[in-house]
């Protein structure tokens, strides 16, 4: 009789054979995302000009701490569109819901490019750019629950993370393209025209933007998890009400507000923030500042694909805290590159911390989709993401600008990153490893 005990190795997930539909349904998901990040990102890209059109001020640091406060407000109506636009997309569906998602967020973005000036309406222009950001956080708000959790529950096991990391890749594709339309007008134009009618050009390249989004989102089936959960009876009609009647998906909605620490602040702090940062501390020019910015979401876009991809076979909890550890290990060495005042060296500098921020942002999403049962998927993950979102990332650039004019110090963004890397990175410590089970029904 042999004595050795034969170990049968688990069974492998083997991801489902994609069809045209599939695909195309990916396609509208990842269509949505870029076109709403596009039309969020591009407000950080023109924040310099913004800051003259609209809180015109004798003192430049005021101006852009006004802007950076428009910017700001907006996030914390988030968690509204979140618990809104998500307990909608539990009820009747995500694909209705993006479709609504994806006309608000473009037509409101468009209409920024139609507003008049400080000098040409008084206050009113400001209080009419603070309204429109309000439906822009409404539209934002809602987007990653159902977004995200469309796509996952599109991709079937196997391979989440890497169908979700398209997402994330769209998000740098769509802050590229707007980091490079703001570039290439701040080099064609003089600072006059710029600020006379050149900074609307990105808001309006938003409506075509948005057309093209609304048809490829039509195409998309619904998702298979969420239809079959319809078909069994087994949609709630009050999905926010019974996610927080949950302890279990309470405390995944409190790790979605905190897990993302890095990727909230690592978004708006290196690529929000970093044009406005080089130029106004660290007197590089604006091209200089909005390219070193393209160079990062580039070397960016390959670095996500990788980590959704790395993270089937290795994990998500592996890849999430390793990416916040080294963040607060090089997040001091690389913002004193920038600091020698070398276009080489802030590349250098930059693009290390966009590789080691890819790692996180690359996973974070599936992550947070494989918390949450399909029943309360869209309003538990939204929430609870936007609200982190809302309180350390789209109050990070107006945190950051308030606290560089009251200490003198250019090393606050540095600071930042590394507190919230940290607490980012024991907080991963502590989930459950969820990329190789089923999603949670």
């Amino acid at each position: 009789m042999n004595s050795k005990v034969s170990v049968v190795p688990p069974p492998t997930q083997t991801p489902p054979a994609t069809t045209r539909a599939t695909n195309v349904s990916i396609a509208g998901g990842l269509v949505g995302v870029f076109i709403e990040l596009y039309d969020n990102a591009v407000y950080g890209f023109v924040a310099g000009t913004l800051a003259v059109v609209f809180f015109p001020s004798d003192a430049p640091a005021t101006s852009v701490m006004l802007t950076f406060l428009a910017f700001a407000i907006p996030f914390f109506f988030r968690p509204v569109g979140a618990a809104v636009a998500g307990s909608w997309g539990d009820r009747v569906g995500r694909k209705k819901v993006l479709l609504t998602l994806i006309t608000l967020m473009s037509l409101s973005t468009a209409l920024v490019g139609f507003l008049p000036s400080y000098g040409t309406a008084g206050v009113w222009a400001p209080i009419g750019l603070v309204l429109l950001r309000f439906v822009q956080g409404f539209a934002m708000g809602g987007e990653p629950g159902n977004g995200n959790s469309f796509l996952a529950e599109h991709a079937g096991d196997g391979r989440r993370g890497r169908v979700v990391s398209y997402a994330n890749a769209a998000t740098f594709v769509a802050m590229l393209l707007g980091t490079l339309f703001a570039a290439l007008l701040t080099a064609v134009l003089s600072t006059s025209s710029m600020e006379a009618w050149g900074w609307r050009l990105p808001f309006l390249l938003a409506l075509p933007l948005g057309v093209v989004g609304l048809l490829v989102r039509r195409l998309a089936d619904e998702s298979p998890e969420f239809a079959e959960a319809e078909a069994k009876g087994e949609v709630t009609g009050s999905p926010l009400k019974e996610a927080f009647a949950s302890p279990e998906i309470r405390r995944a909605m409190g790790v979605a507000i905190v897990l993302p620490l890095l990727n909230s602040s690592g978004y708006f702090v290196l690529f929000i923030y970093m044009p406005t940062y080089m130029k106004e501390e660290m007197h590089f020019s604006s091209l200089q500042g909005l390219l070193v910015t393209a160079i990062m979401l580039a070397v960016g876009i390959f670095a996500v694909l990788y980590a959704g991809r790395l993270s089937d076979r290795v994990g998500r909890k592996k890849l999430l805290s390793t990416s916040a550890f080294v963040m607060v290990v090089i997040g001091f060495p690389c913002y004193w590159l920038l600091t020698l005042g070398s276009f080489a060296t802030a590349v250098v500098g930059a693009v290390l911390m966009s590789v080691c921020f890819a790692g996180t942002n690359g996973v974070m999403q599936v992550t947070l989709a494989e918390l949450f049962p399909t029943r309360v998927r869209s309003v538990a993950y939204g929430v609870g993401y936007n609200l982190g979102t809302a309180i350390f990332g789209g109050a990070a650039p107006l945190l950051i600008s308030a606290l560089i004019v009251s200490t003198g110090s250019t090393w606050i963004p540095a600071i930042y990153l590394v507190l919230t890397s940290a607490v980012a990175g024991f907080t991963a410590l502590r989930i459950r490893e969820t990329a190789f089970e089923p999603l949670k029904r």
